[in-house]
């Protein structure tokens, strides 16, 4: 329904591009970000600017954000000036980042006294998923709030999943950044094991790339580790954010969580010897480090 009005909070290296396929697909937007400079492109192409989250809101259907914490969520939702300052009741409040599960609940809770409707909705993919829509998403909460932002989801991504009515989704996009995480500190052992062996570089890439270990993250990134050009997609600094979510969130639950508790060490390790803004997978650099390899 592009008869919507859409308020998006959070324009960073993912927020520009969905709220650009937002506009492309004639939805009404006002936009709002801490730094106002990079509203620009936006209201170029004909956003309105807000100048807080409670202004954004103000009027929306939809409310969505995307955002980079437990602090920003709170701080752009339920804190003074807010966007549930300024939202009607009865508007739905969209956010798609990746923060833990309790710091949700809590919005959650604020939601439901604000008579708003809360749906968790973050998303797998890159920038350049982003930019052509094709992400996945997959969110939780209300079934009835979902249902009227199917086609705003679908702005976002291919895919788009209903998973439950609570915090299921905020696990999920734990899930596959753990296993995504996981990932990388494999390949970069292996890799770094195989080089030692004599194995050439570029071969050995294109081996696994073409076996039964083969997988559309290794693809991915098999430009990347060939040319050994770590321009971040995604960084080991985030990567490290996300991790410590993951094993608080087990810790609450008792979950032993061993692999996911050693591997936030190698990106503690990426971030003291200066690697942190480099994109995780160059994480084979500490290995070969490790291993007397310099590269």
């Amino acid at each position: 329904m592009a008869d919507q009005k859409i308020a998006f909070i959070g324009l960073g290296k993912m927020g520009i591009p969905m709220s650009q396929n937002l506009i492309k697909k004639g939805y009404s937007l006002t936009v709002y970000n801490r730094t106002k400079d990079k509203t620009k492109p936006l209201a170029d192409a004909g956003a309105k600017v807000a100048n807080s989250p409670k202004e954004a809101a103000a009027g929306a259907d939809v409310i969505v954000s995307m955002i980079a914490d437990d602090t920003a969520l709170h701080q752009v939702s339920i804190d003074p000036n807010g966007a549930f300052e300024g939202a009607k009741s009865g508007a739905i409040y969209i956010d798609m980042s990746t923060v833990s599960p309790g710091a949700s609940a809590i919005v959650d809770e604020a939601a439901k006294k604000k008579g708003i409707k809360y749906l968790r909705a973050p998303v797998s993919g890159s920038t350049v998923l982003a930019a052509a829509g094709t992400l996945t998403v997959f969110a939780s909460g209300p079934k009835d709030a979902y249902d009227k932002c199917v086609d705003v989801l679908g702005c976002f991504g291919q895919k788009v999943f209903h998973v439950g009515t609570g915090e299921e989704a905020r696990y999920l996009k734990l899930v596959m950044n753990m296993m995504v995480g996981l990932t990388s500190a494999m390949t970069a052992e292996a890799l770094t094991f195989g080089e030692a062996g004599g194995m050439n570089w570029e071969q050995m890439i294109d081996i696994v790339g073409a076996s039964v270990v083969a997988s559309p993250l290794i693809g991915y990134k098999s430009a990347m580790l060939k040319a050994r050009n770590y321009a971040p997609a995604f960084t080991a600094a985030q990567m490290a954010k996300d991790f410590d979510i993951m094993i608080e969130a087990g810790r609450s639950k008792n979950i032993p969580m061993p692999m996911t508790a050693l591997i936030r060490q190698f990106w503690a390790t990426m971030m003291a010897t200066g690697k942190g803004n480099q994109d995780f997978f160059s994480l084979v650099q500490v290995l070969e480090e490790m291993a007397g390899m310099k590269k």
